[in-house]
């Protein structure tokens, strides 16, 4: 996991807010939160790679999605050094936040109630993501 504030990926606040998208600008590098439900990749089912939106680094197999009924895509693990945690104290609460170990972008959070084989769900924004499908 990389060190916060130490990332192999590393621009400048405009840099990030000329290359997303605005509601990515905001997920990503502000820790904003995207509306429950609103992602198309909810429903991604292909075999393929969820990626960073941000900087493209592949984040999770899509064979660790699953439905968590919360309206965020969820994953049960990560590839192996894809993320790094914090922890988070933001809305007077403690939880652990989960963002790219590549460039620090904001992904979502990480909670004890998932499935098994890890008991973790990777509870993230869908517009921090972007899907790769496997090629045939």
């Amino acid at each position: 996991m990389a060190e916060a504030g130490r990332f192999a990926v590393e621009k400048s606040e405009e840099e990030w807010r000329r290359a997303l998208a605005p509601r990515a600008f905001a997920v990503l590098r502000k820790q904003g939160t995207e509306p429950a439900g609103s992602s198309a990749l909810n429903a991604e089912r292909r075999a393929g790679t969820f990626s960073c939106a941000g900087c493209a680094q592949p984040l999770f197999a899509a064979t660790a999605k699953y439905d968590s009924g919360t309206g965020w895509p969820s994953f049960y693990q990560a590839l192996p050094q894809a993320v790094a945690t914090r922890e988070d104290y933001s809305h007077f609460m403690r939880r652990t936040e989960v963002h790219c170990a590549h460039c620090g972008g904001h992904l979502g959070h990480l909670f004890t109630d998932g499935p098994q084989p890890s008991g973790t769900r990777y509870c993230l924004n869908g517009v921090a993501l972007a899907f790769e499908p496997q090629e045939p």
